[in-house]
C-alpha cells in the first residue's frame, strides 16, 4: 500500500461521479488501453475480437451482408472486421478518440462504416437494421429505468426480425468485483492523468439496488489537488434479462455461454444474449 491513502477514504463516496469518457484527455489515454495487446481491460485482444467476430458473422448473420448498429464501439475494432466482411457498420461510442480512431481505420482500408460520436443514452440510433451490438458488459452500467428506455429505442431501429446481441456481466460477476481489496499506489502518469498521482480504488456492494459501486480517488503529487472518479454497474439474473426483453418489445430471446457460442474459460463472468424484434 503507497503512502497514506486513509485520509483520502474519509472522503464521502461521490454518488453522482462519473468517468469522464468524452473528456478528450482522457479519452485519448484510453484509446491506449483499448489499442494495448497487453491486457482485455478496455477492449478484448485482437485474437478474441477476430473469434467473436466470426461466430457473428458465421451463426448470427449466416454470412449474409446486414446493416449491423455497434452500440459502445470504441475504437471499432468489431466494426471495421464486420465491414471488411461486406457488413455496413454504423458505431456508436462517447469517446472522441475512439471515434477517430475508427474512422481513420474505416478509411485507410475504405470500408463501409459510419461512426457517430454521442451518448447512446440520446443520439439518433438510426433505423433498418438487421443486428444491433451492445457488448462487453456496457449494459450494466444504466440504472433499471434507463435500460428499460434504452432497449426500446433499440427495438425500434431494428428491421422486423431483426436480432439484438448483448454480452452482460453475470449476477455474480458483478457481486464478486464488489469484494475486491482496496488498491492504491504511486505513478508518475495513468488513465486518469498525465501527471505523477495517488491512485486509490476501492469497491463496495450496495445490497438494496444490487449495485456494485467503484470510486477512484487522484492525488496530484504536486499540488495536492483530489479528483473523485465512480462507476456504478447494476447486477441483472438471466431472468431479469429475458423479462425487460420482452418488456421492451423483444422476442424469441436465447442465451450463450459467451460470444464464441461456446463456454470460453478465457473470458469468465460474462454471457451473450440474442432476441429478435
Amino acid at each position: 500500500m503507497s503512502r497514506h491513502p486513509e485520509k483520502l477514504l474519509e472522503r464521502p463516496w461521490p454518488d453522482d461521479a462519473k468517468i469522464p469518457w468524452n473528456e478528450p484527455a482522457f479519452s485519448r489515454r484510453m484509446l491506449k488501453e483499448h489499442l494495448s495487446q497487453d491486457h482485455d481491460a478496455a477492449s478484448r485482444r485482437l485474437e478474441t475480437v477476430e473469434a467473436h467476430v466470426n461466430w457473428i458473422h458465421d451463426e448470427l448473420l449466416a454470412r449474409r451482408p446486414s446493416r449491423i448498429l455497434d452500440l459502445g464501439c470504441g475504437p471499432g475494432l468489431y466494426a471495421v472486421r464486420l465491414a471488411r466482411l461486406q457488413h455496413l457498420v454504423t458505431g456508436i461510442d462517447f469517446s472522441p478518440a475512439s471515434i477517430e480512431h475508427a474512422r481513420e481505420s474505416a478509411r485507410r482500408e475504405g470500408l463501409n462504416c459510419n461512426f457517430i460520436e454521442g451518448d447512446v443514452t440520446a443520439v439518433d440510433l438510426g433505423g433498418g437494421f438487421d443486428l444491433a451490438m451492445f457488448i462487453f458488459g456496457e449494459i450494466t452500467v444504466f440504472d433499471r429505468t434507463a435500460t428499460r428506455r434504452l432497449l426500446e429505442r433499440i427495438c425500434g431501429s431494428l428491421s422486423p426480425g431483426g436480432t439484438l446481441l448483448l454480452e452482460p456481466p453475470t449476477d455474480a460477476a458483478i457481486r464478486e468485483s464488489a469484494s475486491l481489496p482496496l488498491f492504491s499506489e504511486e505513478r508518475e502518469h495513468g488513465l486518469f492523468s498525465d501527471r505523477p498521482h495517488l491512485y486509490v480504488q476501492e469497491q463496495r456492494w450496495l445490497e438494496e439496488e444490487r449495485v456494485a459501486q467503484t470510486r477512484f480517488i487522484i492525488r496530484d503529487a504536486e499540488s495536492g489537488e483530489v479528483q473523485d472518479y465512480g462507476q456504478r454497474m447494476y447486477a441483472w439474473t438471466v431472468d431479469e434479462y429475458q423479462e425487460i426483453l420482452t418488456e421492451a418489445g423483444f422476442l424469441k430471446i436465447e442465451t450463450y455461454p459467451s460470444l464464441r457460442g461456446v463456454s470460453d474459460p478465457t473470458q469468465p463472468g460474462l454471457i451473450a444474449l440474442t432476441a429478435t424484434c
